[in-house]
């Protein structure tokens, strides 16, 4: 494997174009298309190690299993009032590649609305026509074979790429339950209907981004890996950005290369063109502040010279909550947790993979439905929600952004509001495995939260001259608190249709029952509303899909966001943000095929910029 392999002060002295801040999923990209032209010289400059060849990384089946490891930055949030005083673990890929090295290998686009509503505030080029060239190009769609239709496949060829760098593929095997999964839907009501087409409204078999090779298909080892021998690239890794180097030039803030460290020392490097900003949703708004620009109360508490005011710099924190339930399931089946207790069958297991690339460690949970709103509360309860919404928002309710929320909540359209997904094998730490017994937990993603947080440096500790990428970020993402009350509400209605899933003929021929939260003494696993609020409370988790800390301004401009529509930070010559921090709000769906999506449109931006000049 051809890893990075350049010094601080060597990569210090070259000549760049463009410098990219963060390795990631976005930031690969872009290097990969701008260099493309042999006359465009690029750096990249990550955090995080290569993982090449890690079987934490590559192994479909050992999805997860990278967080809490060195590719993991580890980030918490605050103590969450809305979680009864709880912190959640934030985890983030700190490794080449960024969270396209650890994410679950999940695959999809959002609604055909979600995309069109970042137009309709204001950002010209953003809707769903505009992006569909860029999902395609990003993806080469495998074509599932015998082994991947008997799976009940529901894709058109057509709505896919088939030359792009990322490989996409149906898993060949599935969780022993898949085979029940769309006659249970069914029986409720939900049809089922390709997903790429812009609603995934329905009952389906998730796409993965796994490769021909039946291993991970991510941003290092596609966009990065193959063309790591360009004279004109050059990557170096294990190297922390303290900042972007801002300078008045023309009348205008203009960034002019950034400082970082490598083993231990300090240096400079220049950009002649641009400065690309690539961290995600979390780091892309730290890296602002600590360049000085954001919010002056912010950056004067950190001791950090103010260079370009942008109040909104770290807010519109809108991240995915999650909340699962356990049950017992038959036993027969053999799942991923034997692996976690087994020595033995792991070892198998690790044998069958390398051999011929089946078993346990090529599953991943592909049993997915995406449901409206209407398809699971009644229609006064919704009404009743959008009035109780309303009235909060008081003289705000006609801002753009609330107007969008607020249709999407009452909208007659086919828009996945809630994910639901069953995976045969136990999600939740809390809940002891019993010797003999076999899991599988039922879990439920609300897809439009109302609950809007920030993200920010935090103020200069004791003893130091000012706060650096040292200090841990202050995450607040404000889940259930204020306009998000209403999310607790629509989380517990959710619960309730999760568990008449596993009820529903054929999947409880599977689903023996329900373990965790435990039924009543009575054995009654009906639950209250009360009671359902409280478990929403202790027990919803981060679905890790945080975005919008520096969103797309819009019709709004700076007013409300942090950059453009060409994704040019306000009050900047020449510095951009590629990444899903830019979504103005959230989508419908795992996000890792739209931040892609959103860096080739980036780099097509760059290349058009350049060349008009």
């Amino acid at each position: 494997m051809s890893s990075p392999k350049i010094s601080g002060l060597e990569f210090s002295t070259c000549q760049f174009d463009y410098l990219i801040v963060g390795g990631g999923t976005a930031g690969l990209v872009v290097a990969s298309r701008l260099t493309e032209d042999p006359n465009i010289t690029v750096g990249v400059i990550e955090a995080g190690s290569p993982g090449f060849g890690d079987p934490l990384i590559d192994l479909p089946g050992r999805f997860g299993e990278a967080v809490h490891t060195k590719y993991d930055w580890e980030f918490e949030t605050t103590v969450q009032e809305g979680l009864g005083d709880r912190k959640l673990e934030w985890a983030r890929g700190k490794v080449l590649g960024g969270s396209s090295a650890i994410n679950f290998f999940t695959w999809m686009r959002g609604n055909k609305q979600d995309y069109d509503s970042w137009e309709e505030l204001g950002n010209k080029g953003w809707g769903w026509e505009n992006m569909l060239p860029f999902f395609r190009k990003v993806e080469t769609f495998i074509h599932p074979g015998p082994d991947q239709e008997k799976h009940k496949l529901d894709y058109r060829y057509e709505s896919h790429g088939s030359s792009g760098l990322i490989q996409t593929s149906y898993s060949r095997q599935q969780g022993a339950h898949h085979e029940y999964w769309h006659e249970t839907l069914e029986n409720l009501g939900v049809q089922r209907r390709p997903t790429f087409d812009g609603s995934n409204v329905g009952v389906w078999t998730g796409l993965t981004s796994v490769n021909s090779d039946t291993k991970r298909s991510y941003a290092a080892n596609e966009y990065y890996l193959p063309y790591a021998s360009r004279e004109n690239l050059k990557v170096i890794c294990d190297s922390i950005v303290r900042e972007v180097i801002l300078e008045p030039i023309n009348g205008q803030m203009t960034a002019t290369g950034v400082r970082f460290e490598s083993d231990g020392s300090e240096y400079v490097a220049s950009a002649r063109k641009e400065v690309v900003v690539s961290c995600g949703s979390v780091q892309s708004p730290l890296i602002l502040e600590l360049s000085g620009i954001g919010n002056p109360d912010i950056l004067k508490a950190a001791n950090i010279e103010v260079k370009v005011e942008n109040r909104n710099v770290g807010e519109n924190l809108q991240d995915r909550l999650m909340v699962a339930m356990v049950y017992e399931i038959e036993s027969s089946m053999p799942n991923a947790d034997d692996l976690r207790s087994n020595q033995a069958l792991a070892a198998a297991a690790d044998e069958e993979y390398e051999k011929h690339r089946t078993g346990l460690r090529t599953i991943l949970p592909c049993s997915f439905t995406y449901l409206p709103l209407s398809q699971f509360i009644e229609e006064d309860k919704i009404s009743q929600l959008a009035a109780e919404i309303t009235d909060s928002w008081g003289e705000n309710a006609a801002s753009p952004r609330n107007q969008n929320l607020l249709q999407k909540l009452t909208s007659k359209e086919p828009l996945g509001q809630m994910e639901f997904v069953f995976d045969a094998r136990n999600w939740y730490p809390v809940f002891g495995l019993e010797d003999g017994k076999k899991y599988g937990t039922m879990l439920q993603m609300l897809q439009y939260p109302f609950s809007t947080g920030s993200l920010h440096i935090p103020p200069k500790p004791p003893g130091k001259l000012r706060t650096t990428s040292d200090d841990k970020p202050i995450i607040d993402p404000k889940y259930y608190q204020g306009d998000g009350v209403l999310d607790k509400k629509v989380m517990a209605e959710g619960l309730k249709f999760g568990h008449k899933i596993t009820k529903t003929a054929p999947l409880c021929k599977f689903v023996k029952r329900r373990v965790f939260p435990p039924p009543s003494e009575n054995g009654n696993d009906e639950d209250e509303d009360d009671d359902l609020f409280e478990y929403v409370k202790h027990h919803t988790v981060s679905d890790w899909h945080p975005t919008g800390t520096c969103a797309m301004g819009g019709s709004q401009g700076s007013k409300y966001g942090v950059v453009d529509e060409r994704l040019k930070v306000y009050g900047t010559a020449n510095l951009r943000c590629i990444d899903a921090s830019i979504m103005p709000v959230q989508i419908s769906c795992h996000p890792q095929a739209t931040v892609y999506a959103i860096a080739e449109k980036g780099a097509s931006m760059i290349l058009e910029d350049m060349r008009a000049r």
